[in-house]
């Protein structure tokens, strides 16, 4: 029932550990985000799964087949990399063409009309990539990454250089892929994004992953501590309040982090001596606010104290 399985993966490189006794479990026909800030093993990891780099112990399986005998070129994933790349003389057809014969998938005219009727690029089929705007050599990349109909699909940063219309176009082609059974493995710094699209969440931290679940899950571990606050013509801090421990500013509202045992009635009668209150709403925190907790000073501090007590290095 497992799509892609990771038990006790780690990855170095010369001293540095770039993936630390990592395991996991990605559900079939699940869309599972990866997440985690820039150099803490995301992408190492996603090479792993696709047999682009072998990890130093552990053990990886991928649709059931162990990594030692499943290649990179498996004929049922499809691989959108961040690092993009297109033959520059090719037609958008010829494109698609060429990567879905590389998965084995010959007769395939039939899927790239389709596909290119589905994201808008009918008119653009017979164009070479040379001439697409920035989206729309994106729209071609992702088609090749799904022509062949793979059971697995790694999407690395899907969402860059998308406009908001084919942003939504997107998002509606992976949710249709989950519900015809697809596995998608979306790779994205868009926490909006991944906490909207993703059945289950994995975040990875200076090599060690920090979150795996549901966004539920997610949240109910770290509680309702949280107030989404709107005050009319205010600007004064708020965290000079009794009961608060911190603000996010989002300009038009403020996200206020509270202590576990804060007065919220007491906090909403201050604000009010403040200024209007517009909006006052107690919440679960944010994917945007989990992920700064972990991974900003304070969470990173707490992480290296962590490591350097596991003699560990990430240097």
């Amino acid at each position: 029932m497992h799509a892609v399985e990771l038990d006790n993966v780690t990855k170095r490189y010369g001293s540095h550990v770039a993936v630390n006794n990592l395991s996991l479990r990605v559900p079939t026909g699940s869309v599972y985000g990866f997440i985690g800030p820039n150099g803490s093993g995301k992408t190492t990891s996603l090479r792993m799964i696709m047999a682009i780099l072998y990890p130093n112990q552990g053990d990886i399986r991928v649709l059931g087949e162990s990594v030692g005998t499943h290649a990179a070129a498996d004929d049922r994933v499809g691989y959108l990399p961040e690092e993009r790349g297109l033959y520059r003389n090719l037609t958008v057809r010829e494109t698609l063409k060429f990567h879905a014969n590389l998965k084995g998938h010959q007769k395939c005219n039939g899927d790239i009309d389709f596909w290119l009727g589905r994201m808008d690029l009918k008119d653009w089929a017979d164009k070479k990539i040379q001439a697409l705007s920035k989206g729309m050599s994106q729209k071609v990349q992702i088609m090749a990454a799904i022509i062949a109909r793979p059971e697995l699909i790694i999407l690395d940063e899907p969402f860059t250089g998308l406009d908001p219309v084919n942003t939504d176009l997107l998002r509606d082609v992976v949710l249709d892929l989950r519900r015809n059974g697809t596995t998608v493995i979306l790779s994205t710094h868009d926490m909006n994004v991944a906490e909207r699209m993703c059945d289950a969440l994995f975040m990875i931290f200076k090599g060690n992953k920090v979150l795996d679940g549901s966004m539920d899950d997610i949240q109910a571990d770290y509680g309702r501590d949280t107030l989404h606050v709107r005050l009319d013509g205010h600007d004064s801090p708020l965290d000079t309040i009794d009961g608060v421990v911190g603000v996010t500013d989002f300009g038009r509202y403020q996200e206020v982090r509270i202590a576990p045992d804060a007065d919220t009635q007491a906090i909403l009668a201050k604000l009010m001596q403040l200024g209007r209150v517009e909006h006052f709403e107690l919440a679960k925190p944010s994917l945007h606010d989990i992920f700064v907790r972990i991974a900003g000073p304070d969470g990173a501090a707490a992480m290296d104290q962590t490591v350097r007590d596991s003699g560990v290095s990430h240097e």
